[in-house]
This record gives C-alpha cells, sequence and structure tokens, in this order.
C-alpha cells in the first residue's frame, strides 16, 4: 500500500532524521548496488522498532528488515514499503549466564558477527571462530543459519528472540527451531499466522571455556585462509549460490562451466573465487542479474544442476 500524507507525517514526527524517502540503497548493500527504498529508517531504540513494526502491520504497509546489506541484491527499480535498519538499536553484546559448564553469550540482531567473535575470542570461549570473516549481522546469519564447513550458527543457538508484527515479543529455543543449510524455518505453531513478517531480535550462544591461544592461533588460521581464497577489497555479497548437497561446491561447477573471470557491464565473476560475484566497476543490479542467469543457465546446460541462490534478491 502507496504511503499517504498522514503516514508520512507520522514516519516523520516519529523518526526525525532517522527516515528518509526515496534512499538510494546502493549506499547500504555490500553489492553497492540497488534502487530506492520507498521508505528507509533507522530506529534508535528497540521500542521504536516495536512501534514502527506493529504501525507497519496495523497499516497494511510491507516492511523488509535489514542489517548491513551485506547478503542482499537489490533491483534497480528499489523497494517499495519500509526498510527498517536494525544498526542503532540493536547492537548490544552481553555475558549473561552459565550454564552446564557453558556460557551463554546474549547478542543483539544489528551486532556484527565480526564483533561477536571478537567477543568471544577475548573471553577464551570456544564455538564463533567458524564465522570469522563471514560479513554482516548476528540477526542476518541466524536468519540464514550461516556457517563454513568449521560450523554453523545452528551449532552454537541456545536460543532466540523475535518480534511479531502486534509488538509482541517472544523466545524460542533451539530444539523448537528448524535449520537447514543456510536456512532457518518457522514451524507454524510458532508464528501465530505472522511467518514473513516475524523479526529476530537476537540470539543467545552456548559457548565452552578454551585456551584462549589455541583459539587465537585457530582463528588466525581461519582469517588467513580466507584472504589467500576469496577476493578481499571489491564489492561483494560473499557466496552467491548455495553448494549442492552432494559433489562439486558451487564456485567449483562455475569455475568448471568457464565462466570464472566472466563479465557483464560492471559484474565480474571473481577471478579468486567463481562463488563471488564482484561489483569490479559502478556495475548496476541488471548486470548482476544478468550474470546470475548466465552462470545458472551454463552449469544446468553442462552439467544438469539448478545452482540456489543463497544471496536474497529483493525490489519490485
Amino acid at each position: 500500500m502507496a504511503l499517504d500524507s498522514d503516514s508520512i507525517e507520522w514516519l516523520e514526527s516519529r523518526f526525525g532524521n532517522n527516515v528518509k524517502f526515496g534512499e538510494p540503497m546502493s549506499r547500504h548493500t555490500s553489492l553497492r548496488v540497488g534502487g530506492p527504498a520507498e521508505v528507509f529508517v533507522t530506529p534508535e531504540s528497540v521500542e521504536d522498532l516495536q512501534k514502527l513494526v506493529k504501525w507497519s502491520w496495523d497499516n497494511r504497509h510491507s516492511y523488509l528488515v535489514i542489517g548491513e546489506g551485506t547478503n542482499l541484491l537489490v533491483k534497480d527499480s528499489g523497494i517499495p514499503g519500509i526498510v527498517i535498519v536494525l544498526a542503532k538499536c540493536l547492537k548490544t553484546i552481553d555475558e549473561t549466564e552459565t550454564k552446564n559448564g557453558s556460557v551463554i553469550i546474549s547478542a543483539m540482531a544489528g551486532a556484527r558477527l565480526k564483533t561477536l567473535c571478537s567477543y568471544a575470542l577475548k573471553r577464551g570461549l570456544e564455538g564463533m571462530n567458524f564465522a570469522l570473516g563471514i560479513p554482516g549481522t548476528v540477526g542476518g546469519g541466524i536468519m540464514m543459519n550461516a556457517g563454513t564447513f568449521h560450523g554453523t550458527m545452528e551449532n552454537v543457538l541456545e536460543s532466540i528472540d523475535v518480534l511479531l508484527p502486534t509488538g509482541n515479543t517472544r523466545r524460542i529455543k533451539r530444539e523448537d527451531l528448524d535449520f537447514a543449510y543456510r536456512k532457518l524455518s518457522w514451524r507454524p505453531e510458532l508464528t501465530n499466522g505472522h511467518r514473513s513478517q516475524m523479526l529476530v531480535l537476537g540470539g543467545r550462544f552456548c559457548l565452552s571455556p578454551s585456551d584462549p591461544e589455541k583459539l587465537k592461533k585457530a582463528a588466525r588460521e581461519i582469517v588467513n585462509a580466507r584472504k589467500k581464497n576469496q577476493p578481499i577489497g571489491l564489492p561483494s555479497a560473499g557466496c552467491f549460490f548455495k553448494n549442492p548437497v552432494s559433489g562439486k561446491t558451487a564456485g567449483q561447477l562455475i569455475e568448471m562451466a568457464g565462466l570464472k573471470g566472466k563479465s557483464i557491464g560492471g559484474a565480474e565473476i571473481s577471478s579468486k573465487h567463481a562463488n563471488f560475484f564482484i561489483n569490479r566497476y559502478n556495475a548496476s543490479a541488471d548486470d548482476f542479474l544478468a550474470l546470475i542467469n548466465l552462470a545458472e543457465e551454463i552449469v544446468f546446460k553442462k552439467f544438469n544442476i539448478q545452482l540456489e541462490k543463497e544471496v536474497k534478491i529483493v525490489g519490485a
């Protein structure tokens, strides 16, 4: 539903300089592409976030919640409705309790995964090293079940806190969550009919005390391997495709298809890692979409394998 003058007035009166209209999403995605968001809001408190979500739901305005835009491709036409950014209101990381010899760390959705990993390392807590080098926020990592062959979010989560569009919050235990490869699915009985509008506020992570020096050494090895094997310094969204259940990885399939280094417009398949699509020079979202389609078509034609996108594509 398009915004009317009353809606615009309410947003401006409530959020002041923290609301923008027609904000280019290229400023807020790691790919540095994307057309304008109809409304772009950065709430400063959890209370403001709750009011914004409930108001949007009550007035039938669609909303999209983002962290740092690291796993996102926004189309050149932009995003209708409201984009909500968690960068200001959900950044806290705290040690909350010990439980059966483990330490429970609470991290809010807007905190960076990098910050959570550093927090754990400094305290000699084992379990988060797998996420070293993974871009983005805790909330995005939970929703995507982010991980590497060293581990995934589902391995360390104890519970998550969520916000319903009604403005109410609830805590969901790990055993009541359905995780899959790069995916968190809500069980119908937990959503009250609001599956697509549920918002992760944060997670509680169960970590184990360990030797700090051993953890730091392992961390250096993981970070150095990432720097060696992945493109650093150019805009990207991380791995673009999920790896097939068995056989070759998505990057290997794209490379075997002869597409490593292939470019369309300013978008390029990295010559360092074929599952990384980079913004080489002033790329548009359409450049990336064309390159994605090409990779899907050629890989399917050569290997009869349908690549599944890991990056979320949004926009009108």
